[in-house]
């Protein structure tokens, strides 16, 4: 039986750690605000934005909501987010996405400052990334598998780690990022050959390619540490992973939940990084 990675203990850390320092940004008359960027109704956009705003209150972290149409001209979201931009009391920004097909999704990510993009969304925010810069944020779901990791005390350096995706909100910064740890990566995805033997030969995998169970038993080995990022539904409607909970679990040493695992840690990252943000624009103010 393999040990569950579940989120929780990783958030309950993260809360304890950044209780003082929004004491201190409150102290200081600096109310830490999120804000959320959401166009239409769409189901899974309104359920992370009611989980991101219950832990953002539990947290004392402000979230300020700017809803458009579904069908709001791409100049309505570019005015909304250049407001945010000048908005000096708000000190980060989560844009749900996809946007609407009409909509240039890069120019509007780009169009956010970069100092306010917490999700690592921008072109500026990757660049830091791919470049081991310490400025802006990593996207929160890649900075999710890494904290996860760190947590639950699993060896990096050194270690073989296969990640299966090659998206620039997973794959790629995440791959960067145990790079920078000393990790060995190997980024695999859907065409790449002999996927199953390459996963079994690694010491971490990552799944994040968005496909329902679509990693069985066959693609593990005993004592292998796996991290599941999909979140998906399968055709019975049940939320489940990109791993085949049921299959791997007996199988590998240590892995994450769906749901209870990275999408739990991903949220809490959005307002460790909006907690940051808050940090850096005070210290900017005070220069």
């Amino acid at each position: 039986m393999a040990v569950l990675l579940k989120g929780k203990p990783v958030t309950e850390r993260m809360a304890q750690e950044l209780a003082p320092r929004i004491e201190t940004l409150r102290a200081a008359g600096v109310e830490p605000t999120l804000a959320i960027v959401r166009m239409g109704e769409r189901p899974d956009d309104l359920s992370y934005e009611r989980t991101a705003i219950k832990r953002a209150e539990s947290l004392g972290v402000t979230v300020k909501p700017y809803v458009l149409d579904e069908f709001a001209p791409q100049e309505a979201l570019h005015a909304t987010l250049q407001s945010v931009n000048l908005d000096a009391g708000v000190h980060g920004c989560l844009m749900f996405r996809p946007l609407p097909s009409f909509i240039d999704e890069k120019a509007m990510c780009n169009a956010l400052s970069p100092d306010k993009d917490v999700d690592g969304i921008s072109l500026a925010s990757l660049a830091a990334v791919f470049t081991d810069a310490s400025e802006g944020f990593p996207p929160c779901t890649a900075a999710a598998c890494v904290r996860m990791l760190d947590h639950y005390e699993v060896p990096l350096a050194g270690k073989h780690v296969v990640v299966v995706g090659r998206s620039l909100v997973v794959g790629k910064p995440v791959s960067m990022m145990l790079l920078r740890r000393n990790a060995s990566v190997t980024i695999c995805h859907s065409k790449t050959e002999h996927l199953e033997k390459i996963c079994r030969s690694a010491d971490i995998v990552i799944c994040a390619t968005g496909r329902a169970r679509a990693f069985g038993a066959e693609c593990f080995s005993p004592g292998q540490t796996v991290l599941d990022v999909g979140i998906n539904f399968d055709t019975h409607g049940n939320l489940c992973g990109d791993v085949n909970f049921d299959e791997v679990e007996p199988v590998v040493g240590a892995i994450t939940p769906v749901p209870g695992g990275i999408g739990t840690v991903t949220t809490s990252m959005t307002m460790a990084h909006t907690v940051a943000a808050a940090q850096a624009a005070a210290e900017a103010m005070r220069r």
